[in-house]
């Protein structure tokens, strides 16, 4: 396989579950050596996690694809003059322990830099590691909670919803990316690292884009809305013969293609519905007036005619239909198949960075507890297969 843009970068991966795994993944699809360190006695909390396969968890395959692995105890204080030795070795470091843990253990950024001052250490929590509530555990629902989302998240009068998927680990993940990428880039200049402190509130709250913005500049706190969306309207999912589909005429030109398709052109010069915030505020006629036509229809028949005509409307897909897409799984390649031990076969969710010169792919199977120990320890430290050996046996490794 062509090498990927982050070759020849080592990563020390001590992540667990999903934000931390999700950023070490992304850059071993990009090609840099990963290197996921568990905890001899389970590892990953993830690999306990279901869906299972042969008594095998999908969800540690999945994020854990492309890296290698190997086992260290770092509450031994041997395991952690190796690790000190390791982060010689390595490029970036990236954890998701709950903050000050890595200090306890005698391994925080401020004694990390000065075995190697180059090192790039990213870090990614509940809450972050400064504040009053930085020594909290923090989980995706919390994040999603405090930052702002599910208050949100859901249809008027209802409960405050969570995102059908973990957005604040994901989003968590990706910020921890984006800051390790700048530190990298930073180094190359400078020849110093960094530390990057991403909170799993702080990444939700960024996402709440003009959602905070609406409370901050007219004092009004935004309730749940349903798929509306409180800057621009029809942009919403509206009933059809056979389902949903979704229409985002997010703008005048759109609307007017949506008008014409729809066979209503006056609706271009009521009052009503002359220019964004007017139809934002009309919502409701507006939606009376989209569903009388979309429920003369099937989804497929308004996805066509609005598309053909150069207005953005889509199917809400389920799950079984999303996977098959040949938009997605097909041209995108969005769901690539890897040979994954002790599973087999398995169609995993690739990283959507589409690179012109170098790919961004799923490199190799996600590793078993401890499967490259030998070649790790090895090839990094020069330990033979009697130190190894001795290593495992007195529970180092």
């Amino acid at each position: 396989m062509e090498k990927g843009l982050l070759d020849g970068i080592v990563v020390l991966d001590l992540t667990r579950v999903l934000a931390g795994p999700y950023c070490g993944m992304l850059m071993a699809d990009m090609g840099a050596t990963v290197i996921k360190v568990e905890n001899p006695n389970g590892g990953d909390d993830s690999r306990k996690m279901g869906p299972f396969v042969n008594d095998n968890s999908v969800y540690f395959a999945n994020f854990n694809r492309s890296k290698i692995g190997c086992t260290l105890n770092l509450k031994n204080p041997e395991a952690k003059e190796i690790f000190k030795e390791l982060v010689k070795k390595a490029d970036v470091i990236i954890e998701n322990y709950r903050p000050g843990t890595m200090e306890k253990l005698g391994l925080g950024y401020d004694v990390l830099k000065e075995i190697n001052p180059a090192i790039i250490y990213g870090a990614v929590s509940g809450f972050g590691h400064t504040g009053p509530l930085s020594k909290r555990a923090g989980y995706d629902i919390v994040g999603q909670a405090m930052g702002g989302l599910m208050s949100t998240t859901g249809w008027p009068g209802g409960d405050a919803t969570r995102c059908g998927t973990p957005m604040g680990d994901v989003l968590g993940g990706l910020h921890l990316t984006i800051g390790v990428l700048a530190a990298l880039v930073n180094r190359q200049k400078t020849g110093l690292g960094e530390k990057i402190d991403v909170a799993l509130v702080d990444s939700v709250a960024s996402a709440m884009e003009n959602i905070t913005m609406i409370y901050q500049s007219t004092g009004r706190i935004p309730q749940r809305i349903g798929n509306r969306y409180e800057s621009t309207y029809p942009y919403d999912s509206f009933p059809t013969k056979d389902g949903s589909v979704i229409i985002a005429a997010g703008n005048n030109k759109l609307y007017s293609i949506l008008c014409d398709v729809m066979g209503k052109p006056e609706l271009k010069t009521d009052p009503r519905f002359l220019e964004v915030r007017d139809r934002v505020a009309n919502h409701e006629a507006m939606r009376e007036e989209v569903s009388a036509w979309t429920m003369q229809h099937t989804i497929d028949e308004v996805d066509k005619l609005l598309n053909d005509a150069g207005c953005p409307a889509s199917p809400v897909n389920t799950i079984d239909r999303m996977v098959v897409d040949p938009q997605i799984a097909g041209a995108r390649e969005m769901f690539p198949e890897i040979d994954q031990p002790g599973i087999g076969k398995l169609h995993i969710t690739a990283a959507p960075q589409k690179l012109t010169r170098t790919k961004a792919v799923p490199r190799k199977a996600a590793p078993l507890l401890g499967e490259d120990n030998a070649s790790i320890y090895g090839e990094l430290l020069g330990f033979d297969a009697e130190k190894l050996a001795e290593l495992k046996e007195k529970g180092v490794i």
